[in-house]
């Protein structure tokens, strides 16, 4: 059995709690994430799979229930200790890359390192490394407003592999690209998973994209409905860009 990533227990998500508006969003959620495991979670608007994401990646916190992360129970940590976590364990894949404008992308794929401490050669050389497995080391000094939307994404995901976290959080990483760029950033991914075994949680609306990952979890009004096995493949090239 692999070694389990995370694990969540009767996750319950509710706002507006003690009010007379008071919404439960997620209903008591169970999910194990192993190491090396590509999955995708998918649902429609609404469906709760934005909410799970922000406590899966420790942006919020659930209501109730319990999380583990690599081992650490995460569910009574401290704002500070939180924070610390998520810089080290987690990488992040937003649709909007969530870039800082007017910086290099080297910079940019630096500074999760920056708050790790990581000292400046050592960032450098890490960036430098990152960027030319996205295929990006060519176009490291130009800011975010000199790439295209898939050269962007690709320098995001350098900056989420910096700090060697145990799992890529991708939410709709390919939403904001037309379909051919939507196809490069995805084989990159599929690139990084086999090729580098790294944990990868796909959040997506799209089920042709859930499919393509090893194990699709299925979210319908704040419950999981369904787990299925995605038509993996082992046959997604990394294409030029």
């Amino acid at each position: 059995m692999a070694e389990t990533i995370m694990r969540a227990r009767n996750i319950r998500k509710s706002f507006n709690i003690g009010t007379e508006n008071e919404l439960e969003i997620l209903h008591g959620i169970d999910l194990d994430i192993h190491k090396g495991e590509f999955v995708s979670i998918v649902g429609t608007s609404g469906s709760g799979k934005s909410t799970f994401m922000n406590i899966l990646g420790l942006l919020d916190r659930p209501t109730s229930g319990d999380y583990e992360l690599n081992g650490i129970d995460v569910s009574s940590a401290a704002d500070n200790e939180l924070s610390h976590i998520r810089n080290k364990e987690i990488g992040f894949v937003f649709q909007t890359y969530n870039l800082i404008p007017r910086t290099s992308a080297l910079k940019n794929v630096e500074l999760p390192m920056l708050y790790a401490r990581v000292p400046e050669r050592e960032r450098r050389e890490r960036a430098e490394m990152l960027l030319e497995l996205v295929g990006m080391k060519e176009r490291m000094h130009h800011t975010p407003d000199e790439l295209s939307g898939g050269q962007k994404q690709r320098v995001a995901i350098a900056r989420s592999l910096v700090n060697h976290p145990s799992m890529i959080l991708a939410d709709e990483p390919t939403g904001a690209l037309d379909s051919n760029t939507g196809r490069i950033v995805m084989d990159l991914f599929h690139r990084l998973h086999e090729e580098n075994g790294i944990t990868i949680v796909l959040i997506t609306h799209s089920n042709e994209l859930a499919e393509e990952t090893e194990r699709v979890i299925t979210l319908r009004d704040g419950n999981i409905i369904g787990e299925t096995v995605g038509k993996f493949s082992k046959n997604h090239d990394l294409r030029k860009h």
